[in-house]
């Protein structure tokens, strides 16, 4: 296992535009679950926003309640959300870890109430049993917290990688491996699409979806009383716009989680595609996308899907977000002979 330091920067000012591929761009399957009409994204340019847990629990004492809870044989998740705290209530475990996939109950308290309702559950902390896993010897280390010579646009802040930076090196089938950090943005309604929104680009061209998802539920009956903003096929662990993960298994911001992907990319003969591009990714250790054909790149908006190609770099996306990456690397893998 290896060990890190806590990241040592502090509360920024965020100001970002609304990403309309956020809500132009959705799959059947988060057409089905998500509202018929798209909501009013609402900016907020002056949000406050931490990516340090230690400076967040000084600004924002609120924070030390964020997490997971255990009580017998129920869980919770607890985020906050517009200065209250909203409650997800599981049984049998935590998403991944037990869960028996029942409905998912709900709840809202504010400030003043949740650590009484707190009181007799027991706070569980699954990041350090996620991250950590070591580069076999076939490996490339794209990032060990020092060297940034596989990057351009390369920016390091307290020996983490900051959003922006692609790799110099263009790859075609790969295991990449990454662990990362979100932000917390306790102002932005829970399903914001600007809570932590940013992304890994597989070939610059496929988009798994990085943001603050923790304790969101798919289930449409749990957004009867309010508008979902980020459609459940762009949430944290999704091939964007084009398919949700199987499972929300996002950690609470301010943590450490990690991503694995295989991917394989498209195949082309006289410039036609012959084979889809596949991914599987596994979200803090648990298979959340299963060999998922790739029906085209990912994006919306004016612009459109970004373009399939053979071959391309990694792309850590800068969405406005002081998110943090470490412990990065990647395994090509050899294709078989055609």
């Amino acid at each position: 296992m290896l060990a890190f330091e806590a990241p040592a920067t502090g509360m920024a000012q965020s100001s970002e535009p609304v990403d309309q591929s956020n809500l132009d761009d959705s799959n059947q399957q988060a057409k089905d679950i998500s509202p018929k009409s798209k909501p009013k994204i609402k900016k907020y340019p002056n949000a406050l926003v931490w990516n340090n847990a230690e400076t967040a629990s000084i600004d924002f004492p609120e924070s030390k309640f964020i997490g997971e809870y255990r009580k017998g044989s129920k869980t919770l998740q607890v985020t906050t959300t517009e200065r209250r705290f909203y409650i997800s209530v599981y049984e049998g475990g935590l998403p991944g870890d037990g869960w028996d996939g029942t409905s998912i109950a709900h709840d809202w308290f504010e400030s003043d109430g949740i650590e009484d309702y707190l009181t007799g559950w027991t706070k569980v902390d699954r990041s350090a049993g996620v991250v950590g896993k070591k580069p076999p010897a076939d490996a490339i280390v794209l990032f060990d917290g020092m060297n940034t010579e596989a990057w351009a646009n390369a920016k390091i802040a307290d020996g983490y990688m900051k959003a922006g930076a692609k790799t110099k090196q263009h790859f075609q089938d790969f295991q990449l491996y990454f662990e990362f950090l979100v932000p917390l943005k306790p102002e932005l309604p829970i399903s914001h699409p600007h809570r932590g929104n940013s992304g890994v680009f597989a070939l610059g061209a496929y988009e798994i979806q990085i943001a603050d998802t923790f304790g969101l539920d798919p289930d449409p009956k749990a957004w009867r009383d309010r508008p979902m903003l980020k459609p459940v096929d762009t949430w944290c662990g999704s091939v964007y716009g084009i398919r949700a993960a199987e499972i929300n298994m996002c950690l609470p911001p301010l943590t450490w989680q990690s991503m694995e992907i295989e991917f394989k990319a498209a195949r082309f003969k006289d410039g036609e595609k012959v084979t889809p591009a596949v991914i599987s990714l596994l979200h803090n250790g648990v298979k959340v996308l299963d060999n998922v054909s790739l029906p085209r790149g990912t994006g919306g908006g004016p612009a459109g899907p970004r373009p399939e190609v053979a071959e391309g770099p990694i792309l850590l996306q800068n969405h406005g977000n002081p998110n943090l990456f470490r412990n990065i690397w990647i395994t090509p893998l050899r294709s078989p002979p055609q």
